[in-house]
């Protein structure tokens, strides 16, 4: 068996990460993300709590479901939707509050511009 380079070790976690911001590239994903912050939920839950129709919402349900962002939970034939893991959350906050600080930044330059 071939020995394993810590640069193709580093290669692949690199290709990992990369899946995983996939997640962060949609609105939809996002706000599925902010809405199972506090406690799971059924897609009919969603649904009626983000606004989008349940096949559209299943998709991006399944797409964070396989990247493992999101876990299962089975009553009955209900499915229940959770964050696999809370870190999730620290890493949606951060990136938030840089958009928040760009935003702001952006809206000082414009008001220099102005003035």
């Amino acid at each position: 068996m071939p020995k394993v380079q810590k640069k193709d070790i580093e290669k692949k976690i690199y290709e990992y990460h990369a899946e995983m911001c996939k997640v962060f590239s949609h609105p939809t994903r996002l706000e599925i993300i902010n809405t199972l912050r506090e406690n799971e939920m059924n897609v009919t839950e969603l649904s009626t709590k983000i606004g989008i129709d349940m096949g559209n919402l299943s998709q991006h349900l399944g797409m964070m479901r396989d990247r493992r962002i999101l876990v299962t939970r089975k009553k009955g034939n209900v499915v229940y939707y959770r964050l696999a893991n809370p870190k999730m959350l620290n890493a949606f906050d951060i990136l938030k509050e840089i958009l928040i600080e760009q935003i702001k930044r952006d809206g000082n330059l414009i008001d220099a511009l102005e003035e």
